[in-house]
Protein backbone atom coordinates (compact mmCIF):
# COMPACT_ATOMS: atom_id res chain seq x y z
CA UNK A 1 0.00 0.00 0.00
CA UNK A 2 1.28 2.84 -0.95
CA UNK A 3 2.13 5.85 1.63
CA UNK A 4 2.36 9.69 1.19
CA UNK A 5 4.92 11.33 4.05
CA UNK A 6 7.72 14.22 4.25
CA UNK A 7 11.01 13.47 2.71
CA UNK A 8 14.10 12.22 4.58
CA UNK A 9 17.34 13.25 4.09
CA UNK A 10 18.01 9.49 2.97
CA UNK A 11 15.37 9.82 0.31
CA UNK A 12 17.53 12.66 -1.48
CA UNK A 13 18.46 10.55 -4.37
CA UNK A 14 16.18 8.62 -5.36
CA UNK A 15 14.34 12.31 -5.27
CA UNK A 16 16.88 13.28 -8.05
CA UNK A 17 16.76 10.06 -9.83
CA UNK A 18 12.65 10.02 -10.07
CA UNK A 19 12.49 13.75 -11.36
CA UNK A 20 15.35 13.57 -13.63
CA UNK A 21 13.84 10.32 -14.88
CA UNK A 22 10.52 12.13 -14.95
CA UNK A 23 11.68 15.14 -16.70
CA UNK A 24 13.25 13.20 -19.51
CA UNK A 25 10.71 11.02 -19.78
CA UNK A 26 7.58 13.34 -20.10
CA UNK A 27 9.51 16.39 -22.50
CA UNK A 28 11.24 14.95 -25.19
CA UNK A 29 8.88 15.78 -28.05
CA UNK A 30 8.39 19.00 -26.54
CA UNK A 31 11.72 20.61 -25.42
CA UNK A 32 15.38 20.80 -26.64
CA UNK A 33 17.67 18.00 -25.05
CA UNK A 34 20.06 20.98 -24.20
CA UNK A 35 16.87 22.61 -22.23
CA UNK A 36 15.92 19.50 -20.95
CA UNK A 37 19.80 18.79 -19.18
CA UNK A 38 20.00 22.88 -18.36
CA UNK A 39 16.77 22.19 -16.11
CA UNK A 40 17.89 19.10 -14.51
CA UNK A 41 21.38 20.17 -13.80
CA UNK A 42 20.04 23.25 -12.11
CA UNK A 43 16.78 21.69 -10.41
CA UNK A 44 17.70 17.63 -9.54
CA UNK A 45 21.11 17.42 -8.73
CA UNK A 46 21.85 15.69 -5.25
CA UNK A 47 23.41 18.98 -3.34
CA UNK A 48 20.44 20.97 -3.84
CA UNK A 49 17.65 18.21 -3.26
CA UNK A 50 19.11 17.55 -0.29
CA UNK A 51 19.10 21.11 1.19
CA UNK A 52 15.46 21.09 -0.23
CA UNK A 53 14.11 17.47 1.46
CA UNK A 54 13.53 19.78 4.70
CA UNK A 55 10.68 22.44 4.67
CA UNK A 56 11.60 26.54 4.98
CA UNK A 57 8.00 27.69 5.59
CA UNK A 58 6.03 28.94 4.38
CA UNK A 59 7.33 29.27 0.96
CA UNK A 60 8.56 25.42 0.79
CA UNK A 61 6.80 22.48 2.07
CA UNK A 62 10.14 20.76 1.80
CA UNK A 63 9.98 17.50 -0.58
CA UNK A 64 7.12 15.25 0.10
CA UNK A 65 7.27 11.25 -1.54
CA UNK A 66 5.15 8.77 -2.05
CA UNK A 67 6.45 5.27 -1.29
CA UNK A 68 5.68 1.70 -0.96
CA UNK A 69 7.23 -1.46 0.08
CA UNK A 70 10.28 0.87 1.06
CA UNK A 71 10.52 2.19 -2.35
CA UNK A 72 9.57 6.27 -3.14
CA UNK A 73 7.66 6.23 -6.43
CA UNK A 74 6.84 9.73 -6.66
CA UNK A 75 7.70 13.05 -5.05
CA UNK A 76 6.01 16.89 -4.81
CA UNK A 77 6.95 20.08 -3.53
CA UNK A 78 5.30 23.35 -2.87
CA UNK A 79 4.73 26.43 -1.03
CA UNK A 80 2.87 29.49 -0.19
CA UNK A 81 3.65 32.03 -2.74
CA UNK A 82 1.67 35.10 -1.34
CA UNK A 83 -0.79 35.40 1.58
CA UNK A 84 -3.76 32.33 1.03
CA UNK A 85 -2.31 31.83 -2.25
CA UNK A 86 -0.64 28.20 -2.84
CA UNK A 87 1.47 27.25 -5.60
CA UNK A 88 2.46 23.16 -6.47
CA UNK A 89 6.34 23.78 -8.05
CA UNK A 90 6.93 20.29 -8.59
CA UNK A 91 5.34 16.59 -9.03
CA UNK A 92 6.97 13.77 -10.37
CA UNK A 93 6.63 10.38 -10.35
CA UNK A 94 8.69 7.35 -11.58
CA UNK A 95 7.87 6.95 -15.05
CA UNK A 96 7.15 2.83 -14.71
CA UNK A 97 4.37 3.94 -11.79
CA UNK A 98 1.98 6.21 -13.63
CA UNK A 99 -1.28 5.68 -13.42
CA UNK A 100 -1.90 4.14 -10.64
CA UNK A 101 -3.75 7.20 -7.98
CA UNK A 102 0.42 8.02 -6.79
CA UNK A 103 0.70 11.61 -8.62
CA UNK A 104 -2.93 12.15 -6.62
CA UNK A 105 -2.18 11.33 -3.25
CA UNK A 106 0.86 13.76 -3.81
CA UNK A 107 -1.44 16.29 -5.11
CA UNK A 108 -3.85 15.88 -2.36
CA UNK A 109 -0.72 15.89 0.28
CA UNK A 110 0.09 19.81 -0.75
CA UNK A 111 -3.09 20.52 -1.23
CA UNK A 112 -3.63 19.58 2.76
CA UNK A 113 -0.16 21.29 3.27
CA UNK A 114 -1.71 24.41 1.94
CA UNK A 115 -4.69 24.59 3.34
CA UNK A 116 -3.05 24.44 6.86
CA UNK A 117 -1.26 27.42 6.03
CA UNK A 118 -4.27 29.32 5.07
CA UNK A 119 -3.88 28.92 1.31
CA UNK A 120 -8.10 29.40 -0.30
CA UNK A 121 -5.95 28.92 -4.06
CA UNK A 122 -3.32 27.34 -5.51
CA UNK A 123 -1.74 27.18 -8.87
CA UNK A 124 0.77 25.48 -10.92
CA UNK A 125 2.11 25.31 -13.80
CA UNK A 126 2.69 22.66 -17.05
CA UNK A 127 4.05 22.78 -20.14
CA UNK A 128 2.19 23.89 -22.95
CA UNK A 129 1.54 20.05 -25.14
CA UNK A 130 2.49 18.22 -21.48
CA UNK A 131 -0.18 15.57 -22.55
CA UNK A 132 -0.08 13.97 -19.21
CA UNK A 133 0.30 16.72 -16.53
CA UNK A 134 -2.74 19.15 -18.20
CA UNK A 135 -5.28 16.55 -18.15
CA UNK A 136 -4.46 15.32 -14.58
CA UNK A 137 -4.46 18.76 -13.25
CA UNK A 138 -7.81 19.83 -15.13
CA UNK A 139 -9.63 16.29 -13.76
CA UNK A 140 -8.54 17.66 -10.41
CA UNK A 141 -10.24 20.94 -11.05
CA UNK A 142 -7.56 23.59 -12.54
CA UNK A 143 -8.40 25.36 -14.92
CA UNK A 144 -5.94 27.59 -17.23
CA UNK A 145 -5.67 30.97 -16.53
CA UNK A 146 -2.09 32.19 -18.56
CA UNK A 147 -0.13 30.83 -20.99
CA UNK A 148 3.57 32.52 -20.73
CA UNK A 149 7.03 31.62 -21.42
CA UNK A 150 8.51 28.35 -18.94
CA UNK A 151 10.44 29.24 -16.36
CA UNK A 152 14.47 28.98 -17.44
CA UNK A 153 13.69 29.50 -20.85
CA UNK A 154 14.59 32.24 -23.66
CA UNK A 155 13.12 33.44 -26.42
CA UNK A 156 15.48 30.63 -28.21
CA UNK A 157 14.12 28.06 -26.22
CA UNK A 158 10.34 29.03 -27.40
CA UNK A 159 9.20 26.74 -24.47
CA UNK A 160 6.07 28.08 -23.00
CA UNK A 161 3.67 26.68 -19.71
CA UNK A 162 0.12 27.07 -18.79
CA UNK A 163 -0.54 28.37 -15.61
CA UNK A 164 -4.11 26.62 -13.92
CA UNK A 165 -5.89 27.60 -10.90
CA UNK A 166 -8.12 26.54 -8.68
CA UNK A 167 -9.48 27.19 -5.22
CA UNK A 168 -9.27 25.12 -2.44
Amino acid sequence: MAVVRAARDEDAAAIVDICARGYRRTYPALLSSEFIERMIAEFYHLERVSKEVPAALPGWLGYQVVEEDGRVLGAAGGGLTAPGTGELFVLYLDPDERGRGLGTLLLDRITGQLRELGATEMWVAALDGNELGIPFYEARGFQKVERRRTYGSSEADNAWSWRFYRPI
